[in-house]
């Protein structure tokens, strides 16, 4: 399945002043299959070392950080010698070794014509540990499941793909097109991007079948849950995992730490949160008081919504039937929001800015999200159908005139400048539509 991201990692070979890449991402979304493509078509010879599967491999470091002492094992337990430029040598599930993390700094410095790229399924969980990697010595790469592009790629929906990436701003929009489009949306609400599911839907058709691997998916998660993370923590993890749905379905989508469990705090689920974050599997949106660069600056922690990693996994935690989304059907309506939310964060975030937050004015106004995207802070307000009164984007725009602002609906149009309105499927695209 093509992803998009192999671009990304084939300009990080022609760097010259390439650094070891560390590639971040949720379990099962693809980060493995991805590597070693990249490394079979752009390199002679693909070294692939994983430390869950061998013991062995983790005292080629604990003895010292000599590179050329390194490349020298790791060539005999390769089977052939691994030469610079030509091979890309890669460490997977490299949280199960901090000494591998930390030689990273000396490849770099010593060693930079060996291309290195190293992932983990709980990566982003060792990189919070104070020393676990050398700071400076490594680029970063966040990998997120699959896009709605991706996903219409995998089905074979080429020529759709092409019009999304072609139609120009202000061109009517085909019956036709947005038709097959939200057709195409809807089957992306229930698959959502994970690989393994995509793969599944693509060769059967089945739901059920898809529906079993998002379960086996979300089992492997919880799973993680009792072997990686602290003891104390396990029983705040599933719970706060297991409460996002319900706090995304409220019209308030503040997150309420007291919802998770009664009687509990938010100091007694702030670390669990944070390893729910930190693997990747939710996403944390901040509620900002004033739109300033940058946007961090005027974030505020303690006040938040969480969206999960995938908008399948998201259905499939929520025991929402395929049926209601396929068939619009009313019992649906109340959840819609959240859906088209949450495939709204996922988007922008792989395809227009790497963080996103939210405002609000009081009880009288809330933006859904806030995104830098170059030099522009945008305000993007998310429609789940075709009611696209927007009362609260018109009371931000009043308070803050901002350049640019989104408007995200299943309206199909294409136009407005200062307000820019896109359909759902078009999200993706977001970037070409604000900077024309």
């Amino acid at each position: 399945m093509e992803r998009r991201i192999l671009k990304t990692l084939e300009a990080w070979k022609k760097k010259k002043d390439r650094m070891p890449l560390v590639i971040k991402g949720v379990r099962q979304c693809g980060k493995t299959y991805i590597i070693k493509e990249f490394g079979k078509i752009y390199f002679e010879d693909l070294a692939y070392f994983n430390f869950e599967e061998s013991d062995a491999l983790r005292g080629v470091f604990e003895r010292d950080f000599d590179v050329g002492r390194i490349i020298t094992e790791l060539s005999i337990a390769h089977g052939s010698h691994i030469k610079p430029e030509t091979t890309l040598i890669v460490f997977d599930e490299i949280q199960l070794c901090s000494r591998a993390l930390t030689s990273l700094k000396y490849f770099c410095e010593n060693a930079p014509e060996y291309p290195v790229v190293c992932a983990g399924s709980l990566l982003g969980i060792a990189l919070q540990e104070e020393g676990s990697f050398p700071v400076g010595k490594v680029e970063f790469l966040t990998m997120y499941p699959m896009s709605f592009e991706e996903f219409l790629l995998a089905k074979g929906e080429d020529t759709l793909v092409e019009w999304l990436n072609t139609a120009k701003h202000g061109d009517p929009v085909p019956t036709v097109g947005a038709e097959k489009a939200m057709q195409m949306l809807r089957e992306y609400y229930i698959v959502g991007g994970m690989p393994l599911a995509v793969k599944k839907w693509c060769e059967t058709g089945d739901v059920f079948a898809v529906e079993a691997v998002q379960k086996d998916i979300l089992n492997s998660y919880e799973l993680d849950f009792a072997k990686h993370a602290p003891v104390k923590d396990f029983p705040r993890l599933k719970a706060i995992w297991r409460s996002v749905p319900g706090q995304l379905a409220k019209e308030n989508k503040k997150f309420i730490f007291s919802q998770v469990k009664k009687g509990w705090r938010a100091k007694d689920l702030e670390d669990a949160l944070e390893w729910l974050i930190s693997a990747g599997m939710v996403h944390k949106v901040r509620k900002i008081e004033k739109p300033g660069f940058p946007l961090s600056f005027y974030a505020d922690d303690t006040v938040f919504k969480l969206y999960l990693c995938d908008v399948g996994l998201l259905r499939n935690l929520a025991g929402l039937p395929y049926e209601a989304i396929s068939g619009n059907s009313p019992v649906y309506t109340e959840f819609k929001g959240a859906m088209a939310e949450n495939y709204v964060l996922l988007e922008l975030l792989k395809a227009v800015c790497s963080d996103a937050y939210y405002w609000t004015s009081g009880n009288e106004a809330e933006i859904d999200f806030v995104i830098q995207s170059r030099e522009l802070i945008i305000p993007a307000e998310v429609k789940s159908d075709k009611n696209i009164r927007a009362r609260s984007l018109g009371e931000y725009r009043k308070k803050y005139n901002p350049e640019k602002s989104l408007k995200i609906s299943s309206v199909p149009e294409l136009n407005g400048n200062e307000i820019v309105n896109i359909p759902l499927y078009f999200t993706g695209q977001s970037a070409r539509f604000l900077h024309k």
